[in-house]
C-alpha cells in the first residue's frame, strides 16, 4: 500500500462519476479541491461540497476558503458550510467513501509524515450516509465569494496579532484557557464579524478579533441570531452562575470570585466584571440595580 492510497482511493471514485458528486469534509486545502475538479469528468455538472469555515482553522492553515473562487471558476460546484461538521464523505453517483480523511495533503497522503486515515466504500443508500447528508441538509447555508475573502482577511489579522490566544482547532486541541470577555464595545462584535472594521483603530480591532475568534460563532449569521448565539455563550460562564440560577448576581461577588481564583487582581478584576455587564447589557435582557455594590438582575426593568 503506497501513502498516497487514500487519495487514489477519492481519485478513482471521482473518475467514475457520471452524474452526482457530493464531498463532505470539514478540512479542504485548495490544492487538493483543484485535483478532485479535475479528476471529475466534464460530463458530470452537479457537484456539491460541504465544508467547515473557522477563523482559526484558517489561521491555522487546515483550511482554505479560496476553494470559493475554484468553485465560482468551475462553475459546476455549490459550496455550503456546516459549523458543526465532523463527517467526511466522498460520494459519486450511487458510491461513496466514508472515514476519517478530510481533503487535504496530511490527510490523503500526498506530502510526508502522512496521516493514517481509512476510507470504505459503500452505497449512498446507506441509511448512515443517508441520515449524515439528511443532517447537513437542514443546517448548511450557502458560501460566498465575500465571506470567504472576509475570513481569510480575519485570520491575517489573527495571526498577526502577538496577544492573540493560541491558534487551537476546535475539537482536536484543548484551549490553554477559559474564555472571558475583553472588549469593552460589544456591539462592534458583529460588525467586525460581518467584516465591517474600516474605521476601528487596530489595537481595538485585535480584541474584538481575539474575543471572536474565541466564540467560535457559525460564519454567515444575521444579526439577530449572532446575539442568540453570543447570549447562550455568556451564559455558561460560571461567572454568571448566580444570575442563571437566582435571577440576580452582584457584580462584587463575580468580582472577588475572580479574585479569589488567582488569576486575576482588583482592577483586572473589576474590569471584566464590568465588561461582562457590558455584554449582558448589550445582548441579553438585563438591567441594574443598586443595591450597596450594583447587582444584575434577569428581565427588562419595569419603569
Amino acid at each position: 500500500m503506497t501513502d498516497d492510497h487514500v487519495w487514489q482511493q477519492i481519485e478513482q471514485l471521482l473518475r467514475k462519476a457520471r452524474q452526482r458528486v457530493v464531498i463532505v469534509a470539514p478540512f479542504i486545502k485548495k490544492n487538493l479541491f483543484q485535483a478532485a475538479l479535475e479528476a471529475i469528468p466534464a460530463s458530470v455538472t452537479d457537484i456539491s461540497c460541504v465544508t467547515r469555515w473557522s477563523v482559526t482553522e484558517i489561521a491555522a492553515g487546515v483550511s482554505d476558503p479560496e476553494i470559493m473562487q475554484l468553485a465560482v471558476d468551475d462553475g459546476r460546484v455549490r459550496i455550503r458550510l456546516c459549523h458543526n461538521l465532523h463527517a467526511k464523505l466522498y460520494a459519486a453517483d450511487t458510491r461513496c467513501l466514508v472515514g476519517s480523511a478530510n481533503l487535504t495533503g496530511k490527510a490523503t497522503g500526498l506530502v510526508p509524515e502522512a496521516n493514517i486515515e481509512l476510507l470504505l466504500e459503500t452505497e449512498t443508500a446507506h441509511p448512515a450516509v443517508r441520515r449524515v447528508l439528511a443532517a447537513i441538509d437542514q443546517s448548511a447555508v450557502p458560501a460566498t465569494l465575500e465571506l470567504a475573502q472576509q475570513l481569510r482577511e480575519q485570520a491575517e489579522l489573527l495571526q498577526g496579532d502577538e496577544d492573540a490566544p493560541r491558534i487551537v482547532i476546535p475539537g482536536q486541541q484543548t484551549r490553554a484557557a477559559r474564555w472571558l470577555p475583553e472588549t469593552r464595545r460589544p456591539e462592534r462584535l458583529y460588525r467586525v464579524y460581518c467584516g465591517r472594521h474600516r474605521n476601528i483603530g487596530k489595537d481595538v480591532l485585535a480584541g474584538v478579533l481575539r474575543d471572536l475568534a474565541e466564540l467560535d460563532i457559525s460564519p454567515g449569521l444575521s444579526e439577530q441570531e449572532f446575539a442568540v448565539a453570543i447570549r447562550a455563550r455568556l451564559h455558561e460562564l460560571p461567572e454568571l452562575r448566580e444570575l442563571n440560577e437566582a435571577g440576580r448576581l452582584s457584580l462584587d461577588d463575580a468580582k472577588d470570585e475572580l479574585v479569589t481564583s488567582g488569576a486575576y487582581t482588583e482592577e483586572q478584576a473589576q474590569r471584566t466584571v464590568e465588561t461582562i455587564a457590558e455584554w449582558l447589557r448589550y445582548f441579553d435582557e438585563v438591567h441594574f440595580v443598586p443595591t450597596g455594590p450594583w447587582e444584575i438582575r434577569q428581565g427588562k426593568q419595569i419603569i
